[in-house]
């Protein structure tokens, strides 16, 4: 049985909304008309390719879903495309997943318009589609219908540390992962999802599309993300639940306050990295909780989220019925030690609890990489997955989320959890959006970095220095090595088209800013009354952290390729 297939055939007949939006909405009916005819054009089109793949480069719009439905039921493959990448990147991504078609629009056509792709360009908002779709109007399905196991998506990671591995998902894994959501959250034919999250990243199809679908529910789009629209718009198409990424929260919260902000039909959020202190102020706004999730977008390793998670947990044990995860020193494999915390919240030996967190069922739900044998092989070593994430885990068995792979700090001998930081310095009522990652200490090590987006109207100045002094100095469960030495006040955080915070370009600009942000640094320990102290980085200041890093031989590590400002 493959039940993504039968949702998709289970609208036929269906007077109710299946896919609604600014200007447009559409009955389930109207939905698999339209999802027939481009289902029998993949066959015929992609019936000669080496491979059944399909390129989808769109906003979310109705068409965005119904290629990827049609997808389902010719057995294609859609690979979602990232419309920020440009050039030579998004040659690559298309070429490397051998796509065979490319289905785009107008306004995104300029960006593959000098690739020479040597591929067929449908675009989905000109007379050419009509006309090609023509002949399949009254098409019914397809006569041979594929198997779960059949690959339907190609979605790529974020690339942060080469080019984007594309992950393979076949439709029974959507199915399930997008079943389990279903029951867990209780949606039905009822309910309506809003997906402001791009369509071509695994979020919004797993976390949204997939359970609304086999839910037979309504999926509410935007083309993209706005904060200013979003309360609007959930009122607008009724939504009860949607998905969420990175920094959306935040922006989100950073709208304007009004009176009336909880009138809404928001019962559920459901996402990932939004922070305990965001997800708290959300609720009181807006009366919505938020569940945050952890899973891995290649499938090996999800947590089972549970409403008695203490704050700052993500879960107990994993979503799937054999999974034995642990954390796990990533040189040897063998198990850290569970994390203990004092009266005050602090973790008391993040050196020893750290660790990667594991997988240690075989293969667990990976399906590999496309083309990528070496990059799969890195992921399942000794028959374990290997996430490259970052947790500790406490005396209870709670697994608590301390960042990426590229988020360990070590300062002056001791391991730091990135996200423990993160989540101390957003209860800042002057941050908007905080990011917390390493940058080379001059003698051994790293020092803790900064940057924040300010709430607007904050005053800055002096003010700003010795206010945020204070603040950190009244956090109880902030530990002695993660204070920030270094605070960039940025104009907008830096986000990727999955709306994460982009911590690279943070990291390479590191304290020599450019751009007129502000750097506060912290020179000096805790003065004799307990408290810090901040003031503004200079020129001289840089000038005497270069002459110090080469006098300790570590000059390569910050690479002086930025201009000091004056």
């Amino acid at each position: 049985m493959n039940a993504l297939v039968e949702a998709v055939l289970a609208q036929r007949g269906r007077e109710r909304v299946a896919l609604v939006g600014e200007g447009f909405g559409y009955s389930g009916d109207e939905t698999l008309c339209a999802v027939r005819a481009r289902a029998a054009y993949l066959g015929e089109q992609l019936a000669g390719a080496e491979y059944p793949h399909v390129g989808l480069l769109l906003e979310n719009t109705p068409d965005y879903l119904w290629w990827l439905e049609a997808a389902v039921l010719a057995g294609a493959t859609v690979v979602g495309v990232n419309p920020t990448r440009r050039g030579p990147d998004l040659r690559r991504d298309l070429t490397h997943t051998g796509c065979a078609l490319l289905v785009t629009e107008t306004r995104l056509l300029p960006l593959v318009a000098d690739l020479d792709l040597g591929i067929p360009v449908l675009v989905v908002d000109s007379p050419a589609h009509d006309e090609a779709l023509a002949p399949f109007a009254e098409a019914g399905p397809p006569t041979r219908l594929p198997a779960p196991e059949t690959r339907l998506l190609l979605t790529f990671t974020s690339g942060s540390t080469g080019a984007p591995k594309a992950v393979v998902c076949s439709q029974g894994r959507l199915a399930r992962a997008g079943d389990k959501l279903r029951a867990q959250y209780g949606l039905t034919e009822a309910d309506t999802g809003y997906a402001c999250m791009p369509l071509f990243h695994g979020n919004a199809l797993m976390g949204l599309w997939a359970p609304l679908l086999l839910a037979g529910g309504t999926i509410a789009l935007r083309r993209r993300f706005s904060a200013g629209r979003f309360l609007g718009d959930v009122r607008a198409f009724g939504a009860g639940y949607f998905t969420y990424v990175g920094r959306a929260v935040s922006y989100v919260l950073a709208t304007e306050p009004q009176p009336d902000d909880a009138a809404n039909p928001l019962r559920l959020g459901f996402g990932t990295e939004a922070g305990a202190v965001d997800a708290a102020r959300f609720e009181r706004r807006f009366g919505c909780r938020l569940v945050e999730g952890y899973g891995s977008s290649e499938g090996g390793c999800n947590l089972r989220q549970d409403p008695a998670a203490p704050a700052g947990a993500v879960g107990r044990s994993g979503s799937g019925p054999h999974d034995d995860l642990a954390v796990v020193d990533p040189r040897t494999g063998a198990e850290r030690p569970r994390s203990r915390f004092d009266a005050a919240g602090r973790l008391l030996n993040g050196d020893e609890a750290i660790g990667e967190l594991v997988n240690r069922t075989a293969r667990a739900g990976f399906e590999g990489y496309w083309r990528n044998e070496e990059a799969g092989a890195a992921r399942l070593r000794n028959g374990w997955y290997w996430t490259g994430d970052l947790f500790h885990r406490d005396a209870d068995g709670w697994f608590h989320f301390a960042g990426r792979s590229a988020d360990w700090l070590r300062v002056d001998s001791e391991n730091l959890a990135v996200a423990d930081i993160e989540n101390i310095l957003a209860r800042w009522e002057a941050a908007a959006a905080v990011a917390v990652y390493a940058v080379p200490d001059p003698v051994a090590g790293d020092q803790v970095m900064a940057s924040v987006e300010l709430r607007p109207g904050t005053v800055r100045g002096e003010e700003l220095a010795s206010g945020f002094a204070r603040f950190l100095s009244r956090q109880p469960d902030l530990g002695t090595k993660m204070p920030p030495r270094f605070v960039r006040f940025v104009a907008r955080m830096p986000v990727t088209a999955t709306h994460k915070t982009a911590k690279t370009g943070l990291r390479e600009e590191r304290w020599d800013a450019v751009g007129g942000d502000t750097v506060l640094w912290r020179p000096y320990e805790r003065s004799a009354d307990g408290e810090l102290s901040y003031r503004v980085l200079t020129a001289a200041d840089r000038e005497k952290l270069a002459a110090l890093f080469a006098e300790h031989g570590r000059a390569a590590l910050i690479g002086r390729n930025q201009v000091p400002e004056p």
